[in-house]
């Protein structure tokens, strides 16, 4: 997913930067905000943020002769919203610039959009509409955290799609080209990273269930409901 310095012409690179700072620069503010009025949430943001940098550290071989890798922000979006998952996903992508070669600063405008953007405001829509639909709890999170992994590759193979248009079929045939390449590999690597999410949130609520409902990541009924369950 993450797309390598130099990659993105000229002017798409700034497009995608100019389109995320906005999103960032919100996510700065929730985060000032959170630190502000929910200190005992702040352990909680900092294993989010560890968690999307182990997970989009894993560089992994595809079999169509890529690399790919979960995102590990669909955790984040759950608990703290999709600006604030912007500003940790920001935090993790320069630093793989700098000290990993993974990704760059002139393509960061566009990793930021796919990984630390589009894909956690999915897993957020996702979590909250099926929340309210009365969804099981931990069967909406590996849907929201896998549907998180698959819209970032979704995005990136659009943008790379949008920077290259194909000669014959223009975006759409490069589109199809670029989001084949990613398929293969990465949708089960999305169904991994949902499973762990799953695992990982559970752990959470079990451990922090207080927080996560100063957060309004889950209501006060799901929680009983989920505690008798576990009885």
């Amino acid at each position: 997913m993450h797309i390598m310095e130099g990659f993105l012409p000229h002017p798409w690179w700034e497009i995608w930067l100019a389109l995320s700072l906005p999103v960032v620069g919100y996510g700065v503010y929730r985060v000032n905000n959170l630190i502000k009025e929910q200190r005992n949430a702040l352990p909680l943001l900092a294993v989010s943020g560890a968690f999307i940098f182990v997970l989009s550290s894993l560089k992994l071989p595809s079999v169509t002769g890529s690399c790919s890798h979960p995102t590990g922000t669909g955790l984040t979006a759950i608990l703290f919203g999709p600006a604030i998952t912007s500003v940790l996903a920001t935090i993790v992508l320069v630093y793989q610039a700098l000290f990993l070669a993974h990704g760059g600063l002139t393509t960061l405008g566009a990793n930021i959009f796919s990984m630390g953007i589009a894909g956690p405001l999915m897993g957020y829509t996702i979590y909250k509409i099926f929340m309210k639909s009365g969804f099981n709890l931990f069967l909406t999170v590996f849907l929201a955290a896998a549907m998180a992994d698959l819209t970032t590759y979704i995005v990136t193979s659009l943008q790379l799609a949008m920077a290259f248009p194909a000669s014959s079929g223009g975006v759409l045939a490069s589109f199809t080209a670029f989001a084949a390449v990613f398929a293969l590999t990465q949708l089960p690597l999305a169904i991994i990273e949902g499973i762990v999410t799953a695992l990982m949130f559970k752990y959470i609520l079990q451990a922090k269930s207080d927080v996560l409902l100063k957060l309004n990541v889950i209501s006060e009924t799901t929680l009983v409901k989920i505690k008798e369950s576990l009885t």
